[in-house]
């Protein structure tokens, strides 16, 4: 029988996979996993033994259909996007057993096949990068040295300061992501608030070409889209990266060249100030805790565990 697709927060909280899923196969398969889905690359999973009991689920979907085939897993979705993808197991170096997490799209992805250099960016020791506390599932720079901390940022999802203003942002998208805005005109807006910063960027999880290989909507619809925005907008540009973790590299250096351009060279404190005038650096985010507290004060109905409901985070935002 058929049930739901789990996916939930790793309970080890020094794990390289941060996530778990839960495959309705027999009596449920249950993996680690890098990541909620195979969206520019393969994702690599671990067996674990058993499903948490007090599992902190983020999304649970029902399953249309759960098949084992040889040594794949065929796992399709009920709903629109991001419906169907397979687990395939696979023998590697030294005939251990691998797990790969991956979708049509993700099976014929180029691989970069680089290494990632370790040096710290434009000399600065443990980068602090803002992230928005509405991005859903935020890049950690694990690998880059830099520090994260959670805020609610006027624009962008990742920013870097000088002082109390944000000098630099950038906005994070897939190319799904990406399509969409530009034909809802979302991007138009965003880009026009990018622009007000001294330095900002859009960078898109995936490679150009991919653009033509869109199915729901006309290529060239798309490409001329993103050839307007930029003519708009030079002086933010729309970068496309490859893949998740070459897109996290780029931000960490641009982040850090960003703000170093402008303390050393590119302009006074004055000019900061001024370019950056009406973008100060958010106050740092509340905790989970403080905000269910203030709902049940309040007459809202949350839980103890799991994902605050976006109506009582912006209700909340609005008694602020």
């Amino acid at each position: 029988m058929v049930d739901d697709f789990l996916i939930a927060r790793n309970p080890e909280p020094d794990s390289r996979l941060p996530y778990l899923v839960r495959i309705p196969l027999g009596e449920g398969v249950v993996l680690k996993t890098k990541d909620v889905w195979p969206r520019t690359s393969k994702l690599y999973c671990h067996r674990t033994d058993e499903w948490p009991q007090d599992a902190d689920i983020i999304e649970r979907v029902p399953a249309r259909s759960c098949t084992s085939r040889g040594a794949a897993i065929d796992l399709v979705l009920d709903r629109r996007r991001e419906s169907r993808s397979q687990f395939v197991i696979t023998r590697i170096r030294g005939g251990r057993q691998a797990i790969f997490w991956q979708t049509a799209r993700t099976s014929k992805q180029a691989r970069p096949n680089v290494d990632l250099p370790t040096a710290r960016a434009q000399g600065v020791a443990d980068l602090q990068i803002l992230v928005d506390s509405h991005e859903r599932y935020p890049w950690r720079f694990t690998h880059q040295q830099a520090v994260t901390q959670r805020r609610g940022l006027p624009c962008g999802d990742y920013a870097v300061t000088d002082g109390d203003q944000i000098v630099a942002a950038v906005e994070r998208k897939s190319l799904s992501d990406l399509t969409s805005s530009l034909t809802s005109g979302k991007l138009t807006y965003l880009l026009a608030e990018l622009n007000d910063l001294p330095r900002a960027a859009v960078v898109v999880e995936d490679r150009y070409s991919q653009v033509f290989a869109l199915e729901h909507v006309r290529p060239a619809v798309v490409a001329e889209a993103i050839a307007e925005s930029q003519a708009r907008f030079p002086s933010v540009p729309i970068i496309f990266t490859e893949n998740r973790q070459l897109a996290q590299e780029w931000t960490y250096r641009f982040l850090a060249a960003a703000r170093e351009e402008l303390r050393m060279g590119g302009a006074t404190d004055q000019e900061i100030s001024t370019m950056a005038a009406g973008n100060p650096a958010p106050a740092a985010a509340v905790t989970s805790r403080e905000i269910r507290a203030w709902a049940r004060e309040n007459g809202w109905t949350v839980s103890d565990r799991g994902r605050i409901p976006v109506e009582v985070r912006r209700a909340f935002e609005r008694s602020a």
